[in-house]
């Protein structure tokens, strides 16, 4: 247990995760506490903030903005009747449609949400990736449904010195076309152009605390000037490594748990629940790294020594 600021961060796994307290995220911050925030992400890469109703929208943009840039409008499925959501600025993060019904089984979104199961990283399809990301609980689901989150920060660590000169220097391809395409979606034209691919080093070093960490996830399909399938079997590989139980927080949710973790040293994936009998609805605001990753530092990630 650690407090900054007045804030207490008491561990919730041997490695990272902790949950933060002395501080009501619904009113506004001071820069102070925002710092204080800053380092504790530093350190734990996961947050957890209990509260006993959850944030609203304007309460949970508020208090995002105050840790640093919203990441912009992006495209992404809908339910096939629009959105549910007043803001774009939020994710909806449910099995529901704008009528607040459940989605049927042949629904878009609810077949592209799938993919969330996925180990993946927020927005490492973007040639500028995710922060932040935070996710707060309205609804859940009587069982199922929780969050799991691995530190690619001690998968790197972990990694042996002959695999961590081989990688350090490999620049992967992300796309939403490789995660959902790997459980058989179809795109159409439009998201074809909308999700071609980016490139992102396949270890990054965090702007902030200076730590290493693998960058990884499903959306993450080629490797630069490496025969596809020698590409493949390597992700698999590190994926495995860096996603072993003892890397792994399992977060069970409580209706106003606001979640925040550092897509820059971590990877997620959402829990199987039955979708199709219960509501689950989660809203995520997410905060943008700011620059490419290949770029942080001022410096090209992928050479550095």
């Amino acid at each position: 247990m650690g407090a900054t600021a007045g804030l207490t961060f008491t561990s919730l796994n041997p490695i990272f995760a902790a949950e933060c307290s002395g501080v009501d995220i619904g009113e506004p911050i001071s820069p102070q506490i925002a710092e204080a925030i800053h380092q504790g992400m530093d350190r734990y890469a996961v947050l957890v903030f209990r509260r006993v109703k959850p944030l609203t929208t304007q309460q949970q943009l508020s208090f995002t903005r105050s840790l640093g840039e919203l990441e912009g409008k992006y495209t992404k499925i809908e339910a096939e009747e629009g959105m549910r959501l007043d803001t774009p600025l939020l994710s909806d993060i449910s099995n529901l449609s704008p009528k607040n019904e459940l989605l049927p089984p042949e629904d878009r979104k609810r077949l592209f949400s799938l993919g969330n199961r996925l180990w993946h990283s927020d927005s490492s399809y973007k040639k500028v990736p995710a922060r932040y990301s935070a996710l707060n609980a309205h609804v859940l689901p009587p069982e199922g449904g929780d969050t799991e989150f691995a530190d690619m920060r001690v998968a790197w660590d972990t990694l042996d010195a002959a695999t961590q000169t081989r990688i350090k220097g490999l620049i992967a391809e992300h796309s939403r076309i490789f995660s959902k395409g790997t459980l058989g979606f179809r795109f159409t034209e439009s998201e074809l152009n909308d999700f071609a691919p980016v490139r992102q080093p396949l270890v990054r070093t965090h702007p902030r605390s200076g730590r290493r960490s693998l960058y990884l996830s499903s959306h993450a399909g080629r490797i630069v000037d490496m025969p596809q399938v020698e590409a493949l079997m390597l992700l698999r590989e590190l994926t495995e490594h860096a996603t072993q139980r003892e890397f792994v927080y399992r977060h069970k949710w409580r209706v106003g748990d606001l979640v925040m973790w550092d897509n820059q040293a971590t990877m997620h994936r959402a829990r199987p629940y039955d979708d199709l009998k219960y509501p689950r609805d989660l809203r995520r605001s997410t905060l943008t790294a700011g620059a490419p990753a290949l770029s942080f530092n001022g410096r090209v990630e992928h050479v550095a020594a």
